[in-house]
């Protein structure tokens, strides 16, 4: 009888409800802004002192964050030897984009910087090196006029002190916003490059995640050595236009650098924390 009353028995529940008082809302703990960051790979939730002190890298999956170019700069090139090259060069609106100028504008101001690559020289391991860093924060890394003018700059520069080049490609593809002379910074990048090789000089293009459009069919593919980051999109096409074009499903991986070191499109997939030492190796097998 007991057990067939416990049936109907009522359940009570404490209810709590918000508090109006001020003074509980200084007493809970004040967590920062931006103090933890979730990795889009696999979801953990990462605390961002701990990320940045293992290069960007999470801990669980291994999945690689974007650089900055400052701070992909940083973590390759010799301390205190870095030299920036053509800080100066800003876009111009060629064309009259209905509000470039101040979308432009106001990407400097929150990225810090002039334009989406910084070109300079230095030194990895004791070896000097011109260097090429695109930044995805500036418009994705787009490529407009000033992106392939520092890009060839720093290309001419390394052919006439003869030096190596490493470029680090991090693109959406060219800047829809200049039009043809977006499109033209291909070829032009390109044919320094051709220069750069007649002389018998190194280039190494490091391909990190994304790198897409223009950017890939010209400079980022042509290396004397390809080297890429796991996992890092690499591509020309979006998937979804080749799938309508061709019919067919592609697989899973597709256009991931994995995907491309099995095809032959890339010479290694290298982690971030063997990075410098990879290139340092390469440079110094090369220069000597």
């Amino acid at each position: 009888m007991k057990d067939l009353r416990s049936l109907f028995k009522k359940n009570v529940y404490i209810e709590v409800k918000p508090s109006n008082k001020d003074g509980d809302l200084e007493k809970r703990p004040q967590v920062p802004d931006g103090m933890w960051i979730r990795c889009p790979k696999c979801g953990n939730t990462i605390y961002r002192g701990d990320l940045i002190n293992n290069l960007k890298v999470c801990y669980s999956c291994g999945g690689h964050f974007r650089l900055t170019a400052r701070e992909r700069i940083k973590q390759i090139i010799d301390e205190g030897t870095f030299k920036e090259l053509f800080a100066d060069m800003i876009s111009d609106n060629p064309l009259d984009f209905p509000e470039y100028t101040e979308k432009v504008s106001k990407i400097q101001r929150v990225t810090n910087m002039k334009e989406a690559v910084i070109s300079g020289i230095g030194k990895i391991d004791g070896n000097t090196v011109v260097i090429c860093v695109m930044d995805s924060n500036f418009l994705m890394g787009s490529m407009g006029s000033v992106v392939g003018e520092k890009i060839t700059r720093a290309i001419e520069l390394a052919t006439k002190e003869e030096l190596p080049i490493v470029i680090f490609t991090c693109s959406g593809g060219a800047r829809m916003q200049e039009g043809i002379f977006s499109l033209m910074q291909m070829a032009k990048t390109s044919a320094a490059l051709s220069y750069h090789n007649d002389k018998g000089l190194l280039y190494i293009s490091v391909l990190t995640d994304p790198t897409t459009g223009g950017v890939t069919a010209s400079f980022a593919m042509i290396g004397d050595i390809i080297l890429a980051e796991p996992n890092a999109l690499i591509g020309f096409a979006g998937r979804r236009v080749i799938e309508q074009t061709i019919k067919q499903k592609l697989p899973d991986n597709f256009q991931t650098a994995e995907f491309l070191l099995e095809k032959g499109y890339v010479d290694k997939v290298v982690h971030r924390k063997d990075m410098k030492s990879t290139l340092g190796t390469i440079i110094k097998l090369h220069v000597n």
